[in-house]
């Protein structure tokens, strides 16, 4: 394992960025190297850096691994997050091309925009609606190519927790009251993915806390106007030769997307 120090990181990091611009992420984990999952923060976020310094914009976060079993398998003890570029912030409807990706892979999820600053110390469900603008049906759309050895936590984290993109439907906002809601992941016309009796706001939310305190730690707060993956109940299924995405659920609404 190489030593992370400055002139390590900033390599790896123009290494990083041209390798996700060539829809090739990750080549540098093929060649063995190898980072703890603090470390591969730390590339994630001198990424993100030379992103800002080009003129891109982080509009969110995403919160994946929420599932102990995930963590488990990436050899992680807790989720893992990721920024929401505003390059790849996309709307119900969206054209994309396939070239752009590596393996694209999609899950259904939702997602929350905020209307104020979450406070880390008021996180519960109940908190948490009350700085919550509007609740969307998303795809959320993965680069699925990991390339180190086992466990992946690491790789996963400094690849932006391998998020490539969202696609997102209309907003509700009309949230105050529970609500249960069903989800389907469907391509081409078939059901792929699909999960009953979700809860909304309790089964939705409850990764918010964790990234917001995890975000406390580095001086940085959820936003008015971010936009939160909140996370996915299954894994990424890659699209393989299809090219439509829909994602519908009962409770809010649909998004729809083509790949070619």
């Amino acid at each position: 394992m190489m030593a992370l120090d400055d002139t390590t990181l900033t390599t790896l990091a123009d290494r990083m960025l041209a390798d996700y611009d060539n829809a090739t992420p990750g080549t540098v984990f093929a060649e063995g190297l190898r980072l703890t999952p603090p470390e591969a923060w730390r590339l994630q976020t001198a990424v993100a850096d030379l992103r800002e310094a080009r003129g891109e914009r982080v509009v969110g976060y995403k919160i994946g691994c929420v599932c102990k079993g995930n963590q488990k398998m990436m050899g992680l003890t807790h989720p893992a997050w990721g920024r929401i570029w505003s390059s790849e912030l996309h709307e119900t409807g969206a054209d994309l091309q396939k070239a752009r990706y590596s393996n694209p892979s999609m899950e259904a999820e939702f997602a929350i925009s905020l209307a104020a600053p979450v406070d880390p110390a008021r996180t519960t469900a109940e908190e948490l609606v009350e700085v919550i603008e509007a609740v969307y049906p998303v795809i959320e759309i993965h680069n699925f190519t990991l390339r180190g050895e086992e466990p992946r936590g690491a790789e996963l984290i400094a690849n932006n927790a391998i998020l490539a993109g969202v696609v997102r439907g209309a907003p509700v906002s009309d949230i105050k009251a529970p609500r249960t809601t069903d989800l389907k992941l469907i391509y081409d016309g078939e059901t792929v993915d699909a999960w009953d009796g979700l809860e909304w706001p309790g089964g939705m939310l409850t990764a918010v806390g964790w990234l917001a305190e995890r975000l406390a730690g580095l001086g940085k707060r959820l936003e008015a106007g971010d936009t939160i993956l909140t996370g996915a109940w299954g894994p990424p299924i890659p699209m393989d030769g299809r090219t439509r995405v829909d994602v519908t659920s009962s409770g809010f609404g649909d998004v729809s997307a083509r790949f070619t």
